[in-house]
């Protein structure tokens, strides 16, 4: 059984630029006969999406600040416990998608409020961009070669790094001009398009990630945490394509 996990380690490594689902997901998980597979994880995340629309829904009319933030970090706290307590996934996600759904439904307002119908365009981008790749994926059009991964977990790094430093900046009142939704230059759009196409490449590795999963034979409760994982890079992926559609919109 040892060699089957360490070997089930080997093999899923670099399966995907999405931090939570890392080359150790499965290092402290037990093999049973109660085991993960694909259409449990596509139910799992069919109800954790429709928990993130529900309370996206009754929060989308609702400018709190103190609602927006207290759910941010609610969000960042139950994302930091599932990755640590994989076994919690079945409490901790739907809890997650639920707080992360409150959270995106005032930012999804105040984007609308300043161009109306950018919200729903975003919404259908995303689902047509999740659709399609995992299309692409089933039909072996995109295939996740070592090179492949190693590629988008490296972008996908540089796009954190690129994140975390306008934050850094941000608390002295300056930050990279390039991130800004009011900017609407060459550059500011092409990096935006670039951060979108690394998202959603990300889907494609999810998807390899919770097929070597279900493959493998890891513990039902995985199919919680495959959710979760797919769950975080369509948040993100939905945010970086409001961002992208603002900065369209700001230059008409």
């Amino acid at each position: 059984m040892n060699d089957l996990k360490k070997k089930m380690n080997r093999h899923l490594s670099l399966r995907s630029g999405n931090p939570v689902l890392s080359s150790k997901t499965f290092s402290n998980t037990n093999l049973s006969d109660n085991q993960m597979t694909i259409e449990g994880t596509v139910n799992k995340t069919a109800i954790s999406l429709l928990l993130l629309v529900g309370t996206g829904y009754f929060t989308f009319d609702v400018i709190n600040p103190v609602l927006l933030v207290g759910c941010g970090i609610g969000g960042f706290v139950t994302a930091i416990i599932t990755v640590f307590k994989k076994q919690w996934a079945p409490i901790t996600v739907p809890i997650y998608a639920s707080l992360e759904g409150a959270m995106l439904g005032g930012i999804s307002y105040m984007y609308n409020s300043l161009y109306n119908g950018i919200v729903t365009n975003a919404i259908l981008l995303t689902l047509a961009i999740l659709f399609s790749l995992l299309i692409a994926y089933r039909s072996g059009y995109i295939k996740p070669t070592e090179n492949f991964k190693l590629g988008v977990f490296a972008a996908t790094g540089g796009i954190a790094i690129v994140y975390f430093i306008n934050f850094i900046m941000s608390f002295f009142g300056s930050g990279i001009s390039i991130i800004n939704i009011n900017n609407s230059s060459p550059l500011s759009i092409g990096f935006s398009l670039v951060v979108v196409i690394i998202a959603s490449l990300n889907l494609v590795l999810d998807f390899d990630f919770i097929e070597e999963g279900a493959e493998k034979g890891a513990p039902k409760y995985m199919e919680w945490y495959g959710a979760f994982g797919l769950l975080v890079t369509l948040i993100w992926l939905y945010l970086e394509i409001l961002r992208l559609l603002a900065k369209l919109n700001s230059r008409k």
